[in-house]
C-alpha cells in the first residue's frame, strides 16, 4: 500500500515553541487553516481511499478540507496522537525541549525503555501507533494519515527500512508536511519521499548505508 503521513497545520503552541501534547489540544491558527486548505491540491494526483486523524483536534481540522474534497469521512484513531510530554507538557525552555527529543531519539536507536519524565516509554508509543497504521493498511490501498511532528519523525525513522534511525533527529517536518511510504506492516515500510523530496535526492532523505 501507499501511506501518506501528514503533519497538522500550525497551532498557537507551535508559534510559541511549546511542547503541546495533551488532549484535546488547541485548534489551528489562521495560517494553519490556510495550510490545511491546500492539502487537497498537494494530493490532487493521488487516489486516496481512506483518511485517518488523531484524537487531537488539530489533526481533525487539518484533515477536514481533504475529506470534503474527496467526500470521505475522517476516521479518528486513538493511537495516532503526539508523543506525550509527561512532566514537560506546556514547556518551551531549551532544556525541556532537549529532554523531550533526547528521549524519543533513544527509542529509535533501540532503547524503548527510556521514559519521558513522569510519562510513558517507547514501547507504549510504538504499540499504539503501529496498531492504527495496521488498521489503515488493512482497509485501504492508499491512506492519508494526519498526525504530529515528533510522532511521524520517530515512527518513520524506526519503521522505514531505507533510512538511518538517526533520521528522526536530523530531519524536520514543517506543518502540513507530507511523508510518503510504501509497503505493509507485514513486509515492512520503505520511505519514498519526505516533504516533497524523494529519498536520495539532493536535500532529501539519504539512503541507509548498508
Amino acid at each position: 500500500m501507499r501511506l501518506f503521513l501528514i503533519r497538522h497545520g500550525q497551532t498557537p503552541a507551535n508559534v510559541l515553541g511549546q511542547l503541546d501534547t495533551a488532549h484535546p489540544g488547541p485548534g489551528l491558527t489562521e495560517l494553519g487553516s490556510r495550510q490545511a486548505s491546500v492539502v487537497p491540491d498537494a494530493l490532487r494526483l493521488e487516489s486516496i481511499d481512506a483518511i485517518f486523524a488523531s484524537t487531537l483536534v488539530r489533526t481533525q481540522l487539518t484533515a477536514g478540507p481533504l475529506a470534503a474534497d474527496r467526500r470521505l469521512d475522517v476516521q479518528v484513531a486513538t493511537g495516532l496522537h503526539e508523543i506525550e510530554a509527561g512532566a514537560l507538557e506546556g514547556r518551551s525552555d531549551r532544556a525541556s525541549v532537549h529532554t523531550y527529543f533526547e528521549t524519543v531519539l533513544a527509542w529509535v536507536t533501540g532503547d524503548l525503555t527510556a521514559r519521558m519524565p513522569e510519562g510513558l516509554d517507547g514501547n507504549s508509543f510504538f504499540t499504539r501507533f503501529d496498531a492504527d497504521i495496521a488498521t489503515a493498511a488493512a482497509g485501504a490501498d492508499t491512506a492519508a494519515v494526519f498526525s504530529h511532528g515528533a510522532a511521524i519523525r520517530v515512527w518513520t525513522a524506526a519503521r522505514a527500512n531505507n533510512v538511518s534511525p538517526l533520521f528522526a533527529g536530523t530531519t524536520d517536518l514543517e506543518n502540513t508536511g507530507l511523508v510518503e511510504l510504501s509497503g505493509s506492516p507485514e513486509a515492512g515500510w520503505t520511505l519514498v519521499s519526505w516533504a516533497g523530496l524523494s529519498v536520495g535526492a539532493p536535500g532529501g532523505p539519504q539512503l541507509l548505508a548498508l
